[in-house]
């Protein structure tokens, strides 16, 4: 087990609404970050992502639960426990990043770099080479004299992060960072943040409703729905794993594979065949399991989608099969791929994941 750098514990969040109605954005939720971790917290648009994660450095206070940064108690009994002074410090050791830049426009890229440096007791020629540095640390040295408007929306993107970093933050919060980006841009605004995240050991939390952003660089994941963590752990385990529907539903939601779903009358299916999703990695990627079960049982399978991804730099294999035979060699079927360490999801007419 690592050091816990953020420790979020039955955190609550309430809001009063104009007509005396109370909304609660973050209810009781629970969770650790280790350092060196890339957390990511996902969940669609209302979830509760960006109230929760910015109680972490109070810029949202809560209304329950205690928060401890770096060992430091923050939040606790319903009241702040460090100064004013002392928080100012704490925030500049959290970097944050948004989907729009917040950028100066008026400004040089380098100056708006060294402007998040105004406070810090360099002096000025110190102040512009570290500015420099960070620059080129996000591969942008030589854009130091142009203006925001000048650059792309990943340029500008990377722009803000060299000036989430000129504090020398631990921890990076990113906020739907990517969001406002196309693929091209998303992609490589992800990987500089872990190539971040193993040269400074920066610890990153990820709040994004897009689960491919997840599924390129963390490690951890935490899923929300209306204001609650349904599901968190390893990304690993939960992509292979996934308890809760709506974890299946982003684990196995490629547009693709839905749409072929929907696309079938699974309603039509005849009284001996069943629906199945299986996911499986490393060696069984390169498996021939529909073959396989073939020979090995006499049940024949149709493929309908499959799809191999990369997590962690490991290839995950995911199929939808129909299986058809008796209930014995439906279940012999099972058996078979769960030998191979495959993890299998049977799926029925209204498109429903079962165990």
């Amino acid at each position: 087990m690592g050091t816990n750098i953020i420790d979020l514990e039955h955190i609550d969040v309430t809001f009063q609404t104009g007509k005396n109605e109370t909304v609660q954005a973050v209810k009781d939720v629970t969770l650790q970050v280790e350092k060196g971790d890339i957390y990511g917290v996902v969940g669609y648009s209302g979830a509760g992502k960006s109230t929760l994660v910015r109680t972490i450095n109070l810029l949202q206070k809560p209304t329950a639960g205690k928060i401890t940064v770096e060992g430091e108690v923050l939040f606790a009994d319903h009241k702040q426990q460090i100064s004013n002074a002392k928080l100012q410090e704490k925030r500049r050791n959290i970097g944050m990043i948004f989907q729009h830049f917040n950028l100066l426009n008026e400004t040089t890229v380098l100056d708006n770099v060294m402007f998040a440096l105004k406070h810090s007791k360099l002096s000025d020629d110190e102040v512009e080479q570290k500015s420099l540095k960070l620059l080129d640390l996000v591969g942008l040295k030589d854009k130091a004299d142009a203006y925001p408007v000048q650059l792309s929306g990943g340029e500008q993107q990377r722009v803000a992060i060299a000036r989430a970093l000129a504090n020398d933050p631990e921890i990076l919060i990113s906020d739907e960072a990517t969001s406002a980006l196309d693929p091209r841009n998303t992609n490589q605004i992800l990987d500089l943040l872990k190539d971040l995240n193993e040269k400074l050991g920066l610890t990153i939390i990820l709040i994004t409703h897009e689960m491919d952003a997840v599924k390129r660089v963390a490690n951890k994941i935490a899923v929300m729905q209306h204001g609650v963590i349904i599901e968190k752990g390893e990304l690993r385990q939960v992509f292979l794993r996934p308890q809760q529907e709506l974890t299946r539903q982003f684990v196995g939601g490629s547009l693709a594979a839905m749409d072929t779903l929907r696309s079938m009358n699974l309603g039509t299916l005849d009284d001996d065949e069943e629906l199945y999703q299986l996911v499986y990695s490393g060696d069984s990627v390169a498996e021939p399991l529909i073959i396989g079960l073939y020979r090995a049982t006499g049940v024949e399978a149709s493929m309908i989608y499959g799809n191999v991804e990369v997590l962690g730099n490991v290839p995950i294999g995911m199929l939808f099969v129909i299986v058809k035979g008796t209930p014995d060699q439906r279940e012999a079927a099972v058996k078979f791929f769960k030998d191979r360490d495959v993890e299998v999801t049977k799926i029925d007419d209204r498109g429903i994941w079962h165990d």
